[in-house]
């Protein structure tokens, strides 16, 4: 098992089972991994930050500030490829559920941008309590993966569910989080960007989709090993992925044939473009001039072809639909119908009366549609929430097939 090259912040709270948290970063670095350790000021009782420190070769925080300097759990937010938070107390867990921010961990972990895993360790009965639940649940939502607690002698003399697992099994979850490539061996067809409907030589009718939020999903897809056909509308975005076929496409037209012509190889197909709904039924082949009419000219209009109702007539059953619906009204409801009239697995809802979920923007605010339940998710990055998609498509689709 190799961890060369990574960084990984091992995060220690309150409990007794911090005292196996030096074997776990000993393993780590063993691996090759760079490892640096956070602790809350009540793990300190459990295990000695000198120690950890002599275990790592790096500094222990267990503070936000020092008399003598600020310690910037932001700059360690960014560091890390993975944040492992190990043992997680029950007084933690509560905290990261609601945001709350009075330790160096909890401040890393809002400022991380990487995979999150927490392994929450109390006796059994604080386990199991719902409140202890809700507080795992709602950490799930945001993309955080909960490591189940193990069973066996616990220290209040119990044996139950609540231990943290052993430092061997942590590295090897840690393992697979960041290298396990979950998608081998599937084809995934993504489309993305805009498209341009001509009227004549210089103009066109369009939209303001930078294609962002597609070619993040097509970046996570090609990481866990899928291999994508990103059909791409006229955007001004690159992307380079040994993993990931680029076909540039124009008009709504060119879209759908390029779409349908590698549908039939396609495990997961995401539609994320936004494609115009109309095009002109005529084009004129030199540029329309201004006269000195007063009226200007008129322009017929015509449907477009719909990608997602077309795929979701013609797509087998091992195959599994996404759709994006965004909204200015009714949102809920709209995506609903969408969902039920295209035939989709799944559709991803946005609003454009969310600040920072329209187009050419970096971030993004979505709601999750399935037929019987609907998962909200609050302001993050387009990377992120293409992680959050991926991830529940990849749980939809394991279970369906």
């Amino acid at each position: 098992m190799n961890f060369e090259g990574k960084h990984i912040v091992v995060a220690i709270t309150g409990s007794i089972a911090a005292y196996k948290t030096p074997e776990l970063v000993r393993q780590f670095i063993k691996a090759g991994a760079e490892v640096k350790v956070i602790m809350t000021l009540d793990a300190t009782k459990f295990v000695s930050p000198l120690v950890l420190a002599t275990v790592s070769k790096n500094e222990v925080h267990y503070q936000i500030s020092s008399d003598a300097a600020w310690n910037n759990h932001v700059e360690l937010g960014l560091w890390a490829d993975l944040l492992l938070i190990a043992p997680c107390s029950a007084n933690t867990l509560s905290k990261l559920a609601i945001g709350n921010c009075d330790t160096i961990v909890q401040a890393v972990y809002l400022s991380a941008r990487c995979k999150v895993a927490i392994a929450p360790t109390m006796d059994e009965d604080m386990y199991a309590h719902p409140s202890t639940q809700k507080n795992m649940d709602t950490l799930r939502t945001y993309g955080n993966v909960i490591i189940p607690a193990a069973f066996g002698e616990l220290a209040s003399g119990l044996i139950g569910q609540g231990r943290m697992p052993e430092p061997s099994e942590l590295v090897n979850i840690a393992h697979q989080l960041l290298f396990n490539k979950v998608l081998s061996g599937k084809k995934v067809l993504i489309n993305a960007g805009p498209t341009y409907e001509k009227i004549d030589p210089v103009r066109f009718i369009g939209n303001f989709a930078s294609g962002k939020m597609g070619i993040a999903l097509a970046q996570h897809c090609a990481n866990l090993g899928a291999e994508v056909q990103l059909v791409l509308g006229p955007s001004t975005q690159t992307i380079s992925h040994k993993q990931i076929n680029i076909t540039k496409v124009v008009s709504a037209d060119e879209m759908f044939n390029a779409c349908l012509s590698h549908l039939p190889t396609s495990d997961i197909i995401i539609l994320s473009a936004a494609i115009a709904d109309y095009k002109p039924t005529h084009f004129a082949d030199q540029k329309i001039k201004k006269t000195k009419l007063e009226e200007a000219p008129s322009i017929q209009l015509e449907k477009t072809k719909d990608i997602l109702a077309h795929i979701g007539k013609e797509k087998k059953a091992h195959q599994y639909l996404v759709g994006f619906a965004l909204e200015t009204n009714n949102e809920l409801a709209n995506a609903k119908e969408k969902l039920h009239t295209k035939n989709a697995n799944l559709i991803v809802l946005n609003s454009l009366q969310d600040s920072g979920a329209g187009f050419g923007v970096d971030t993004n605010k979505i709601t999750l549609i399935e037929k019987d339940k609907e998962l909200a998710f609050p302001l993050m990055s387009k990377k992120e929430v293409a992680s959050i998609i991926i991830d529940h498509i990849i749980k939809a689709h394991t279970c369906a097939n």
